[in-house]
This record gives C-alpha cells, sequence and structure tokens, in this order.
C-alpha cells in the first residue's frame, strides 16, 4: 500500500513512518519542509497522488483559541485534497475524552477536527489516544514553582509514544473504523502520584505537592481522561519506559 503521513517529522509521525516502511509499504513523508502546507493547502494533492491511505498527524502552532481554525481550516483541505486524489482511508490522531472538556480551548478543536473528518467523503479513522509518557515533564513544568511542582489528583492513563504509533498504523493499515478507537496505557494514575513517581526515577530536587486547582489538567472532571472499557491497551508500563530512558 501507499501512505502520506502529514506531520512526519513529529514525534508520532516519524515512528509511524519508520514502522511503515518497516512493513514494506511506500511511505510519502509529507512536511512544511517537503513543500506542502495543510492550511493553504499547497502540496497536498502531489502529496497524495496514487496514495490509498493519508495519516494526518499535523498539530496545531499554537494550543489557544487560535486552534479551532487551524484544525477546522487544515482537515478541510486535507479532505478536499484527498477525495480528488482519490484515497480510500483518512487517518487522524486525537484524544481520549476530548469531546467532553469543551473548558479546554484545544480539545475543543481537536473535536472541531473529528467533526470536519467525520463529515466529509473520505471513509476515516479516528484514533484517541490518552496523555503520552514523553509529556509527564512537560506537564510537570506547567505548575513548577522553584521546588515545588503542583499537581491535582486528576486520574490519567498515559501511554508510550511507540504504543501510538503502533495503534495509528494498526488503524491506517485496516479498513476504515468510520469511527473511533482508543487506546491507553495499562496503568491508572492520579496526576500527582504520576508525578511522584517520574521524580523518584529521575531526582531533581523538586518535590510534589497536591493541589487540586493547580494547572489546565484541574479543569478536567471525574476520569474523562481515562480510557473506556473497550479501549486498546498499549503494553508498556510507566515504570518500564522511565528505566529505559
Amino acid at each position: 500500500m501507499k501512505f502520506t503521513v502529514l506531520g512526519a517529522s513529529g514525534l508520532i509521525g516519524s515512528q509511524s513512518v519508520e514502522r511503515l516502511k518497516a512493513a514494506g509499504h511506500d511511505v510519502v513523508p509529507a512536511t512544511r519542509s517537503t513543500g506542502v502546507d495543510v492550511v493553504s493547502g499547497k502540496g497536498l494533492r502531489e502529496a497524495f497522488s496514487g496514495s490509498d491511505v493519508v495519516i494526518n498527524l499535523t498539530n496545531s502552532p499554537a494550543f489557544d483559541a487560535s486552534s479551532v481554525e487551524f484544525f477546522e481550516t487544515s482537515t478541510e483541505a486535507v479532505g478536499a485534497a484527498a477525495a480528488e486524489a482519490g484515497v480510500r482511508h483518512l487517518v487522524i490522531l486525537s484524544i481520549v475524552g476530548v469531546d467532553r472538556v469543551p473548558q479546554l480551548d484545544y480539545y475543543r478543536a481537536k473535536t472541531a477536527q473529528e467533526n470536519v473528518l467525520a463529515s466529509g467523503s473520505t471513509p476515516y479513522s479516528i484514533v484517541r489516544a490518552t496523555q503520552f509518557f514523553e509529556f509527564v515533564e512537560a506537564i510537570m513544568s506547567w505548575t513548577t514553582d522553584g521546588d515545588v511542582v503542583r499537581l491535582p489528583r486528576t486520574p490519567l492513563q498515559p501511554i508510550a509514544a511507540s504504543d501510538v504509533s503502533a495503534a495509528v498504523v494498526g488503524a491506517a493499515s485496516g479498513t476504515p473504523l468510520q469511527g473511533i478507537r482508543n487506546v491507553a496505557g495499562p496503568e491508572v494514575f492520579p496526576l500527582d502520584e504520576l508525578g511522584r513517581i517520574t521524580l523518584a526515577a529521575r531526582p531533581d530536587g523538586r518535590s510534589v505537592v497536591t493541589d487540586d486547582q493547580a494547572g489546565s489538567l484541574a479543569l478536567v472532571a471525574g476520569d474523562v481522561l481515562v480510557a473506556p472499557d473497550d479501549s486498546d491497551l498499549g503494553p508498556t508500563y510507566y515504570g518500564d519506559w522511565l528505566e529505559r530512558r
């Protein structure tokens, strides 16, 4: 099969390209550096020529309210170019629980992207993943003040990026879902506990204080960011991942 991967230089995009090539597929990595602009549509028809599947892993340059326009505009442009090129399957990566957190701009934007994709003419698959292991330290940095990290008890079910790319490639290689597949890691942690586990493995002088008002994830109620019961679970455990880093 022939795949075009938009956002091929990113964390999930680069791993997805490697997996597809290892499986013997013909892969076109498409990025701004290769002359492709998903907002203006420049280079999309050429990048999609002859492709069976397009995997759209592009991301907004900002995470504020402007991200809504980015995802709506870019997904419309990708969909139009895919239909014109005869692409048979469009795949995007989204977030578990994304449609249940309208108070966060970025989550509203990703929900908008899902809606645009689903309303298009090309068969599609949406892979929703939980927060990546690779982003835990960034999440902690948002609420770090000196040697204290304030974190809420928001439940998370984080997943390794390698397991996410495997799920994306698996969905892209199969029959279009015309719906959503949720993927997550095998363990659920309160965010404050996850921070303590991280600092125990990688001590840097900081300590975690539980603060249920700290950071944007404090706005997420209940277990919204925990995967539903019918989700696919990745095999990688957070403690094992930390040991290998």
